[in-house]
């Protein structure tokens, strides 16, 4: 099983994350995880947090000469916002000696969409602020840090994943437009929305642009492609091991996200199976399997198995719940209606969101991978896929008999 916890505040020292159950043997590159980090922090819409963090993870574990070792890998990414925040984030007498900044006032007043009020309520805290800095999306700087080890042992093995965006506010690329993963995977990281369609991008800044001004926040709607992905990954025997649900789940988790789709989604509730459902047709080329598919509306899972189709999974995500001009809430220490908290925020997060989701998708597969084909070692896992590769072939590819 490959699975991962994260720790830490948005304004603590750092955040840090064990990832369990990564193979032996796995050569990772620093570089690939900055990448991804920096791609997190990428996207038009933006806060001014993105310009101080400049984020870099360290490895403290698990790895040893840059090679996996099979133990759990420990992961910190350290915060540079920290230093303005000591005096608020501790309290005397345990203060840091030398610490800098300001001390902020308890935050007491609740941001509708955010997890302030139910937190407090659940915890009993009387200061929102312990239940915003570990209920803030900075959390996912790990997660996508971790997600990366996951993608690069998927890369091993020849299956990649990348993403674009298609929908922000009420501006969408075209309802029939299937993006290929070449495409999403050619949009250049530092691209302002992430989205192929560069009309529809262009209206898309716009948007925002028309948001930020009214101190107003955009949602919008992104799709995570994996290609290569083997067929058998999953399973309909139990509904825990549906690989379907736990896409769904996984990405369900991030951060303001509250609908997932798979391949054409919501869709399905609307056409008629003919519609829906993708014909198996006979191979006009070599391949794993005898058939192939003109479509792909399932998105690449039938029963919560894979069918070596590529995975296509959408994410919808609420605007974000810090607006600059803030909705009506409650304090709660004097019960008096006033305007919610202001934290810095984001006008528009729906590009980076794309990338946490590519690393939750990346954990869920790599770990599917895993119990199908081996977790012990990068070399087991590539026999037990050989040997798989041709049993599969030569179960579809057996000489005709003879008349």
């Amino acid at each position: 099983m490959l699975r991962f916890l994260t720790a830490g505040e948005s304004h603590g020292q750092a955040l840090v994350a064990t990832l369990d159950g990564c193979p032996a043997g796995l050569a990772l590159s620093p570089d690939a995880i900055t990448r991804q980090l920096t791609r997190r922090q990428g996207g038009y819409g933006r806060g001014r947090r993105m310009a101080i963090e400049t984020d870099r993870a360290e490895w403290i574990s698990g790895v040893r000469h840059g090679v996996t070792t099979g133990a759990p890998i420990a992961l910190i990414v350290r915060n540079k916002d920290w230093v303005n925040w000591q005096q608020t984030m501790f309290v005397e007498p345990s203060m840091p000696d030398g610490a800098t900044g300001v001390v902020k006032p308890a935050v007491t007043r609740p941001r509708p969409g955010h997890a302030d009020l139910a937190g407090a309520v659940k915890y009993g805290h009387e200061d929102i602020r312990d239940v915003l800095e570990r209920a803030s999306a900075r959390e996912t700087t790990m997660r996508v840090a971790i997600g990366s080890v996951a993608r690069q042992l998927l890369e091993r093995f020849g299956i990649r994943i990348a993403s674009h965006v298609t929908t922000i506010g009420d501006v969408s690329i075209a309802p029939d437009r299937l993006v290929s993963f070449a495409e999403a995977d050619a949009l250049p990281d530092d691209g302002p929305l992430h989205c192929v369609d560069a009309a529809a991008e262009t209206r898309m800044k716009t948007a925002i642009d028309v948001a930020g001004k009214a101190g107003d926040t955009l949602g919008g709607a992104f799709e995570v492609i994996v290609t290569g992905v083997p067929v058998g990954l999953g399973s309909y025997v139990q509904w825990d091991r549906k690989l379907d649900g736990k896409l769904a789940q996984a990405v369900m988790s991030i951060h303001a996200i509250k609908a997932v789709g798979l391949g054409i989604g919501p869709e399905v509730a609307v056409r008629p199976g003919s519609g829906v459902h993708d014909e198996i047709l006979k191979a006009t080329a070599e391949g794993v399997l005898p058939v192939r598919r003109p479509t792909n509306r399932a998105g690449g899972l039938e029963g919560g198995v894979t069918n070596g189709e590529d995975l296509r999974i959408t994410g919808y995500m609420k605007p974000i719940s810090t607006l600059m001009t803030p909705l009506r809430s409650v304090d709660l220490n004097t019960l008096t209606e006033e305007p919610a908290a202001i934290e810095r925020s984001d006008v528009c997060a729906v590009p980076a969101a794309a990338v946490v989701a590519e690393a939750m998708v990346a954990l869920v597969i790599a770990d599917a991978l895993l119990e199908k084909f081996g977790a012990d070692s990068v070399e087991e896992i590539a026999r037990n896929l050989a040997a798989t590769s041709t049993a599969v072939a030569g179960r579809f590819h057996r000489t005709a008999p003879s008349a």
